[in-house]
């Protein structure tokens, strides 16, 4: 009769188990026939259980009673477990560490070492240590810190890139092929002269001979340059899933190579050498104007004199009027504290746009350092062939089998001076 009413029992509490196990697996809350069948079941180990208990009162049973709960995962029921309107149960009011210590025996023994329960000012105390089999905390995987979830803040800093100036100060237009070409004008006329006035008119059947009045002949010369387009491109593998499930990521991956794309045209245009596929940059191509270090006058800073003598190449040499310095930030500091150690006041106004020598200063670290850079930069010119562009393929190498794309960044462009004297490069170096 035990037995049976036991198997009984067992059977009725693991049914009603599976059904809210299989709720919980699928993340939902348990439906109408569920939860009525639950009910089902648990009323069949309710009928089971008073008919169990009353074959017999003694510890035997109940020690079952409690194993047959505990096999089950179940605790059994008494005044601290409360039932929902379902049939399932939850734990009610618990009580605290504090009180479970004050009802425990180690307590009491300790107590019972004072009479009167009062302990003296200058008496030792010394108890047998107090355990708690399982103490919820915060801080574990495996306790409370299970329910705890990360504050995801979204936040997302990229390693930082240097600021791109260049191309603002350079002249941009378009192109629709794959050559540019213009002329430069590489010699020009310089032979006017006064003339007297003529004083003979004879010939001599080829051509009319006077005497006096002969008009100096001038000449001029030029070259016709081709800038063929390049292209600039960069690509990254990236995982289908990884696009897939980071929403942010797709993004972030193109804004990363359009930045890419931005700082090595930045570079082409300045440091370019012309081989290959590479632009031919300001400070390479020939016909460009150089000022060496200069230190001639006493008591002025010789970064000072430099600068200002290349700029008055620009308009001596060059024959065009200079709208710019482009100088690396570690000489642009040298400059500025060589002022200010002449006139403290004289970088006041911080928030006005920086000028040397009555012209914009523009930082860049795309230049090196101890070398700089003035010039009239309209004459410098980019072509764009193609504006930066991002495409994704899984039609390279293996990459469709193994769910791999290629994110490709490229532009197309082409670029040259269309007056290269129109620019002086500075030797900022004392060395």
């Amino acid at each position: 009769m035990s037995t049976a009413l036991k198997e009984r029992m067992t059977a009725a509490l693991k049914a009603a188990r599976d059904i809210a196990a299989k709720a919980e697996a699928e993340g939902r809350d348990l439906t109408d026939d569920e939860a009525a069948d639950a009910a089902k079941h648990l009323g069949a180990y309710t009928e089971a259980k008073t008919a169990f208990e009353r074959s017999s009162k003694s510890d035997e049973v109940k020690s079952a009673l409690d194993a047959i709960g505990l096999d089950l995962g179940l605790e059994r029921t008494d005044p601290e477990v409360k039932q929902t309107p379902q049939g399932f149960m939850h734990l009610g009011k618990q009580k605290s560490v504090g009180a479970m210590f004050v009802e425990s025996d180690e307590y009491k023994g300790l107590m019972a070492q004072f009479p009167g329960g009062r302990i003296a000012e200058k008496a030792r105390v010394q108890g047998s240590p107090f355990g708690i089999k399982s103490l919820v905390t915060g801080a574990s995987d495996t306790s409370g810190g299970a329910f705890v979830n990360t504050d995801v803040t979204g936040i997302y800093e990229t390693l930082g890139r240097r600021p791109l100036t260049i191309r603002d100060l350079i002249s941009v237009r378009q192109t629709q092929s794959d050559t540019v070409e213009y002329v430069r004008q590489t010699a020009g006329s310089s032979a006017a002269a006064p003339v007297p006035e003529a004083t003979s008119s004879a010939t001599d059947g080829t051509a009319t001979t006077v005497t006096g009045g002969y008009k100096p002949e001038g000449s001029m010369a030029f070259q016709k340059v081709t800038e063929s387009v390049k292209t600039i491109a960069v690509w990254v593998p990236a995982t289908k899933r990884s696009l897939s499930d980071a929403s942010q990521l797709r993004g972030l991956i193109d804004d990363e190579l359009r930045a890419d794309l931005a700082e090595e045209e930045e570079n082409q245009i300045l440091n370019g050498d012309g081989e290959g596929e590479n632009f031919e940059g300001i400070l390479n191509t020939s016909g460009i104007q150089t000022q060496a270090y200069s230190a001639t006058v006493e008591g002025l800073d010789p970064l000072l004199e430099t600068t200002l003598k290349a700029k008055t190449k620009v308009r001596t040499v060059g024959r065009s009027i200079a709208n710019g310095y482009l100088l690396n930030p570690a000489d642009w500091e040298a400059i500025q504290l060589a002022r200010l150690a002449k006139n403290p006041q004289n970088e006041a106004l911080a928030a006005g746009v920086p000028t040397l020598h009555g012209l914009p200063v523009v930082e860049s670290e795309g230049i090196a350092q101890g070398r700089g850079l003035v010039a009239d930069f309209r004459k410098a010119i980019l072509w764009d062939r193609e504006q930066a562009s991002i495409t994704a393929t899984d039609s390279h190498a293996d990459f469709f089998i193994r769910n791999l794309v290629a994110v490709l960044g490229e532009q197309r462009g082409a670029f040259g001076m269309t007056r290269p004297s129109a620019a002086v490069e500075i030797d900022l170096s004392a060395a």
